[in-house]
């Protein structure tokens, strides 16, 4: 078997008895004994009600929370990723958090900079064509050198996004990222998730694995291919909508009708 057969065998996400716990409260259990597994190229929405520990779930699986116990592989290395010398595999996942949560002191193009400066430690003459790409795609030109305080939240949940592309990652998570977004804004981050799946140019039309948080899962029926929620301290999955739909489970059905 060839090198490359190998990696598209390895799941990109791999979650063995894992236990979450909140970030705030770390006594307090927000999904137990998870079994996980995402494949390359899948895209999942995770859903649960508001304030329920969505966020936190995500951090574990972005491996800025460590799980209170249980194994969990990211692309075959054993997450969470702390030292220094393995960083190059744990910058194989981008992270968007629900809000952007950009540096306020830095314009919205330094914030988008930052990872290449920090962790590829590249010239300004190679950073600033691929900040410039990502401004375009994202629509950002016009607030390119505006601090986030002058931004508003639906351009700094894009601009958190750029900053999660612009090292080229292979997996993408996304907390919430259509919280409190018109109609306009969710049918562009919908229609772009959709293209980072297939391959965009961006990304040298690599197709990216996705994972996403959603306390309505309404708006993602026609683009995540598989859907998944946190209920009552358990992850549970199904293979497709039509078997989301026939759930018995009343949390599911809450997301899925509203």
């Amino acid at each position: 078997m060839n090198n490359n057969a190998v990696q598209t065998d390895t799941p990109v996400i791999d979650m063995r008895g894992v236990t979450v716990t909140s970030m705030k409260s770390p006594i307090r259990v927000v999904a137990a004994d998870v079994n996980w597994t995402v494949k390359p190229n899948e895209f999942w929405v995770v859903g649960a009600p508001q304030y329920t520990g969505k966020s936190d779930f995500l951090m574990t699986t972005g491996g800025i929370m460590s799980p209170a116990s249980g194994e969990y592989w990211l692309l075959g290395e054993r997450m969470p990723i702390f030292e220094e010398l393995r960083m190059p595999h744990r910058l194989k996942l981008g992270f968007v958090f629900d809000g952007g949560q950009l540096l306020g002191h830095l314009t919205v193009t330094e914030n988008i900079a930052l990872p290449l400066q920090y962790h590829r430690r590249l010239p300004s003459d190679e950073i600033l064509p691929r900040v410039k790409a990502l401004l375009e795609t994202m629509e950002l030109t016009p607030w390119a050198n505006n601090t986030p305080a002058n931004v508003g939240r639906s351009w700094r949940q894009r601009a958190g996004l750029a900053r999660a592309l612009v090292l080229e990652p292979e997996v993408l998570l996304l907390d919430s990222p259509l919280t409190g977004l018109d109609l306009r804004h969710t049918l562009w981050w919908l229609g772009f998730l959709d293209q980072l799946l297939r391959g965009h140019a961006l990304l040298g039309k690599k197709p990216i694995t996705i994972v996403a948080t959603a306390d309505d899962l309404r708006p993602w029926r026609k683009h995540a291919g598989r859907v998944a929620c946190i209920s009552k301290k358990r992850l549970l999955t199904w293979e497709d909508w039509e078997a989301a739909e026939t759930a018995q489970e009343s949390s599911i059905r809450e997301l899925l009708h509203g």
